[in-house]
């Protein structure tokens, strides 16, 4: 069962980045300029927005196996009418729909750490996540290789296939679950604005989304910015280069289910720690890249891939003090913690490439540290409960 949520969770994770590897295919067959192809991304990741605020609260409200068969089947028609598409307009369309339906990963997380004992929720929710690394990392290639052989519509159908597929095998695979009844009477418009309020009342909720949104922000800023270093004259890469250093970030599937042992035999907080000090040696590290050559390289390899194993590890052990809070509200309070982590990548992202156009890649490596430290310093400060 966890290797099947997990593989749906890769699935509809992919569903986000593999557009992004077919961008030029996709201008030369509608016969559009390349940067108003990019829509295609810009209308999923508008739709997939959309979605954690509208749909993934519907986790606490609806029976999950209901919800993921819909989302999935939803999902594979939209991607269906994607790969018809006759033009862009129609495209960006059918692409919004595909990013508003493919939150599965985010009912999948709650939903699983309901089924698992604590003692093993972590463990389970690491390798949720390795999932949607592996994921994030394999759709780009996915749909490289086939879209360069079968043209940019081959990506589309294949995944409507998957995901067509995945909802008939979780129709019957997923237990099932009854909602809580206080969920249930919600009025809609009232069960939207939950997320809202159980951030003002949950100071460990405040807490995991402030460590998330300041890790996730240095992560959107390095990664943002250094497709500019690689690109610019420092070292005069194409941009296979940071395709290939994207790769190293493979190395936090095998990370991950680890560090989720280590949380549930510690606890959420000492991971936390290790993570941010883990963030605060990456920034250290990837400085070295502003050296160039060879000895740059090294230090952009080594700092990127311990960057990528703290974020997703200090994920981990947020996601798991979080699901412990309310039982009967784990899908409201995944969408407080993921809106606020988005929100904190895409400020990192907008801070990272002003720093680099500004001051160069140092000042990048300087804003990580910054907001790593932000976190840290919240973490170091006494509080009555701790987790």
């Amino acid at each position: 069962m966890v290797l099947l949520l997990a593989v749906t969770c890769a699935v509809a994770v992919g569903n986000l980045y593999f557009p992004q590897a077919i961008g030029p295919l996709i201008a030369d067959g509608l016969h559009v300029p390349a940067g108003t192809a990019g829509l295609v991304v810009t209308a999923t990741q508008i739709g997939y927005t959309a979605g954690m605020v509208f749909l993934v609260p519907l986790g606490d409200r609806i029976r999950h196996r209901t919800l993921l068969v819909v989302l999935l089947a939803l999902t594979g028609l939209a991607l269906l009418g994607a790969g018809c598409a006759p033009s862009l307009p129609p495209l960006a369309l059918a692409s919004a729909l595909v990013g508003l339906t493919t939150v599965a990963a985010q009912i999948i997380g709650p939903m699983a750490a309901g089924l698992v004992a604590p003692r093993h929720r972590g463990e389970v929710l690491g390798t949720l996540l390795s999932g949607s690394t592996a994921g994030m990392l394999l759709a780009r290639t996915f749909s490289g290789f086939l879209g360069e052989r079968l043209g940019w519509r081959a990506p589309y159908l294949a995944a409507a296939a998957v995901a067509l597929v995945l909802a008939a095998v979780m129709a019957y695979a997923v237990p099932a679950t009854t909602p809580p009844p206080s969920a249930t009477r919600l009025p809609y418009t009232a069960f939207l604005a939950e997320p809202l309020r159980l951030l003002r009342a949950e100071p460990e909720l405040r807490r995991s989304c402030w460590y998330q949104a300041a890790v996730f922000g240095g992560f959107s800023a390095a990664w943002t910015s250094v497709a500019l270093l690689l690109t610019g004259p420092v070292y005069g890469l194409g941009a296979e280069a940071v395709g290939l250093l994207a790769l190293v970030g493979g190395a936090t599937v095998l990370c991950t289910p680890y560090a989720g042992r280590l949380v549930d035999r510690h606890g959420p907080g000492p991971v936390n720690l290790a993570g941010l000090l883990g963030v605060l040696l990456a920034a250290a590290v990837l400085a070295g890249g502003a050296l160039g050559g060879p000895a740059g390289l090294v230090a952009l390899t080594a700092g990127t891939l311990l960057l990528d194993v703290s974020m997703q590890s200090g994920m981990v052990a947020n996601q798991t003090r979080v699901y412990a809070l309310r039982p009967d509200s784990r899908s409201r309070l995944n969408t407080a913690y993921m809106t606020c982590a988005y929100l904190g990548g895409t400020a990192g992202s907008w801070l990272g490439v002003r720093a680099h156009t500004a001051y160069g890649w140092p000042a990048v490596c300087v804003l990580i540290a910054l907001l790593a430290a932000t976190a840290l310093a919240r973490h170091l400060v006494p509080r009555r409960r701790r987790g």
